[in-house]
């Protein structure tokens, strides 16, 4: 059996399980918080220019409640989505994550904080980071909306 297999089966086993235990939970009026990482992160890498390209999912969250920064191999995404619902209503199911969040990046690569751009475009955060061989300094980095480029 290949690695890939192995690891097929576990998440199979792990969503069986989830969907198991959740259905106990949520009859018993314990329902949990969603244990997964918010927001929702790729990272891929790219030859030509060689960058690290990371895009995180951020439907409803507003530009102005961006922020990034890198340092070394670390980048830093931080937001707020939307307000937590008003104590007093009741609901039937909660699925969307709200509030701030706080996401930490490892890179597999030293980037060029200078030439760092991001964008946000239909509820994704776009982010290249250049990769280089010498080690960088700490900045914020802006964040635009729309647009390719």
């Amino acid at each position: 059996m290949s690695e890939r297999d192995l690891f097929a089966n576990f998440d199979r086993m792990r969503r069986e399980m989830d969907e198991l235990f959740g259905d106990v939970f949520e009859r018993t009026g314990l329902a949990r918080r969603h244990s997964r990482r918010w927001p929702p992160v790729d990272v891929s890498y790219a030859s030509d220019p060689p960058r690290a390209i990371v895009t995180a999912e951020l439907g409803g969250v507003r530009i102005e409640d961006i922020a990034l920064q890198i340092e070394g191999r670390k980048l830093f995404l931080a937001g707020r989505r939307g307000a937590v619902p008003p104590a007093g209503e009741v609901y039937q199911q909660i699925e969307i994550e709200r509030g701030s969040f706080r996401r930490l990046i490892e890179l597999g690569a030293d980037v060029d904080a200078d030439r760092i751009s991001a964008r946000y475009e239909n509820g994704m955060l776009h982010v290249e980071l250049p990769i280089v061989g010498r080690p960088t300094r700490r900045r914020s980095v802006p964040v635009r909306t729309g647009g390719a480029g």
